[in-house]
């Protein structure tokens, strides 16, 4: 039987540097799946009504989705694709030959791929949450869960039910009140909205949500890079007449602080959420990086900025035009999605679908190790559309990435 490091190091030399992976789908019981992610819509309930629809698409991940009981052990992990079609965990993967994947660097730094990035979408918003700072759940043996988005035009025909975010806490409100919101929790709407303030979301856009910001995503089918941790606690009893179960809550609150609302409060980080540069502070639009439109091809970055200020993550969007062909060069590994188009990436065919069923293997998801990303790699669009890929990068890769607000200096 072939092991781990066999079957990695197969992929590797097939892929020169480039494993491709297959689609990681993960459901979410309180959520309404917004049907846009290209799973056929005969398959959205496929794992069973009561575990939810699939909501969710993760990339390169190696962080177990957070479900409850009845969650199997893979779900939310990726699984690489051999040269032989056979499969295994890019968790694995990492573990066995990380160094080779993600870089010595990182390996040494943090011993696993420390973050993930997945497609969320949702036909209404999602409640009034956070997620909590590391002081929070350290002691639970959990990691905070800073994230950002992008929203890509190619995944959002429609907006659907809500297209709006509300963001933190309108400036003013005080910690007695969203105590009494707790307090009201069993008698409907607890009334939290009435506190925040609602955004409107546009394709092509995106935000960045350190840990402690209360944030109600909307309806935009969303590309999210986040850490690798899966903590949450539900502010919002009711959404979309939804009910919103305590528990949801105080999921990754310790035992003994579950009802103590004085502790679930001090879980909000009260200055960033209330102040009234909320929107400068966290709003991105995509920079371009250099002008090479004129070659046929143009990089953007979509997601940017530090958390805390540290490096944890970015993401970068490459478009190429119809016959052209880029060789991309990077500062370290990355997953990789198509979003649109079809053509080369290294060795593979590449194409985005249009349909998919639950199950079925997809050739528009990659992983590009740090050895290949910095030799770089050759991307050539084979079709009559644009080609469009988007990447997302781990912790002190991207030291040259811009800062939140630099967009403003392009109007």
């Amino acid at each position: 039987m072939t092991n781990i490091s066999q079957q990695v190091s197969n992929a590797l030399e097939a892929g020169q540097g480039i494993l491709h992976l297959a689609p990681n789908w993960v459901p979410r019981s309180f959520m309404m799946p917004g049907k846009r992610m290209r799973l056929a819509e005969q398959d959205l309930y496929t794992l069973g009504a009561h575990r939810g629809g699939i909501d969710e698409r993760w990339f390169a991940s190696t962080t177990r989705a957070d479900n409850g009981p009845g969650t199997p052990e893979d779900e939310g992990l990726s699984y690489v694709v051999g040269p032989d079609g056979k499969r295994f965990l890019f968790l694995e993967a990492v573990a066995a030959a990380g160094s080779d994947l993600i870089g010595k660097q990182m390996m040494d730094t943090w011993g696993r791929w420390p973050l993930y990035c997945k497609f969320f979408d949702n036909m209404g918003p999602i409640p009034h949450h956070l997620h909590q700072l590391n002081q929070h759940v350290q002691p639970l043996g959990l990691e905070h869960k800073p994230e950002a988005y992008y929203f890509p035009p190619q995944y959002n025909p429609v907006g659907n039910n809500f297209p709006y975010t509300f963001f933190g806490l309108e400036p003013g409100t005080s910690k007695e009140d969203i105590f009494a919101c707790l307090e009201r929790w069993n008698e409907g709407d607890n009334g939290i909205l009435d506190y925040t303030r609602a955004y409107r979301l546009r394709p092509g856009s995106g935000w960045l949500v350190p840990p402690g910001i209360l944030h109600a995503p909307g309806s935009l089918c969303t590309y999210e890079v986040q850490w690798g941790s899966d903590v949450y606690a539900m502010f919002q009893s009711l959404v979309e007449g939804r009910v919103v179960p305590w528990e949801m809550l105080v999921k990754d609150v310790p035992e003994d602080k579950k009802h103590d609302l004085d502790y679930i409060i001090s879980m909000i980080d009260w200055e960033p959420n209330l102040t009234p540069t909320f929107k400068n502070d966290h709003y991105l639009e995509p920079m371009p990086i250099g002008d090479t439109s004129a070659e046929g091809y143009q990089d953007r970055w979509v997601i940017y900025g530090k958390v805390h200020d540290q490096d944890l993550f970015a993401a970068k969007e490459l478009t190429v035009a119809p016959g052209a062909e880029v060789t991309v060069r990077d500062s370290g590994a990355c997953g990789a999605i198509l979003v649109q188009g079809r053509g080369k990436l290294g060795v593979y065919d590449a194409e985005t679908p249009i349909y998919v069923r639950y199950g079925e293997l997809t050739n528009d998801e990659y992983f590009i190790t740090e050895a290949r990303a910095k030799e770089g790699y050759a991307v050539r669009n084979t079709g009559r559309e644009p080609l469009v890929v988007l990447r997302y990068f781990g912790p002190g890769v991207n030291r040259d990435m811009p800062k939140i607000g630099s967009y403003q200096e392009l109007a």
